[in-house]
């Protein structure tokens, strides 16, 4: 379920940031789980390099900034680091909705697994093979977040600080495409910020 198809537009401006390298990326493994993702596998020095170098570079993030982010450790840093760079007043609202997609039995496994399941993707958007969490599964909690935060702010900049394929399927559902079509979104880079509209 795509909540955004609710919308026909949207009363806040809103953000997205992969959080910066990790070592999960550096290990090239897959790290999806909550028990290995909340207190592990943290950001990188060249992570957090990263991560600073966005936000220096992003014109458009001020002090006034909402961020709201996953809770696992590599997007929290990069969330905290925001924060701090930025001077927000807010403080950092972390949402397990914003978590990165779960993929099952692939968990630390190499990430060479992952076109293997999006080749599926394509196929089924309710793909749960090898008990992955399907896009129709990562479509509905991420937009939740964005209809949410709609209900409860108007003129509101928000920051989501996310995860490779749930930023994805969020573009996706922004695009109010299909959720089986999310590898065909521009990727997000490590750390890449970019704002998404209806």
């Amino acid at each position: 379920m795509n909540h955004l198809l609710a919308l026909s537009h949207l009363v806040n401006r809103y953000f997205v940031m992969r959080h910066g390298q990790s070592l999960a990326n550096l290990e090239q493994v897959i790290v999806s789980d909550p028990r290995n993702g909340v207190g592990d596998y943290g950001l990188t020095e060249q992570g957090v390099m990263q991560v600073r170098e966005s936000i220096r570079s992003e014109p458009r993030l001020n002090s006034n900034l909402l961020i709201v982010s996953s809770d696992f450790r590599r997007a929290r840093e990069s969330a905290e680091i925001a924060h701090e760079m930025l001077g927000c007043i807010q403080p950092v609202r972390f949402d397990e909705r914003l978590r990165e997609r779960n993929f099952g039995e692939w968990e630390l496994t190499p990430d060479s697994a992952y076109p293997l399941v999006w080749a599926k993707d394509e196929i089924d958007p309710d793909n749960d093979d090898k008990s992955v969490e399907s896009p129709n599964q990562v479509m509905q909690r991420v937009s939740a977040v964005v209809f949410d935060y709609e209900a409860k702010y108007s003129g509101t900049t928000i920051l989501m600080v996310s995860h490779g394929d749930a930023l994805q399927i969020l573009q996706t559902a922004f695009c109010k495409q299909d959720a089986s079509n999310h590898r065909r979104q521009q990727h997000l880079q490590t750390a890449e910020i970019r704002r998404l509209m209806i």
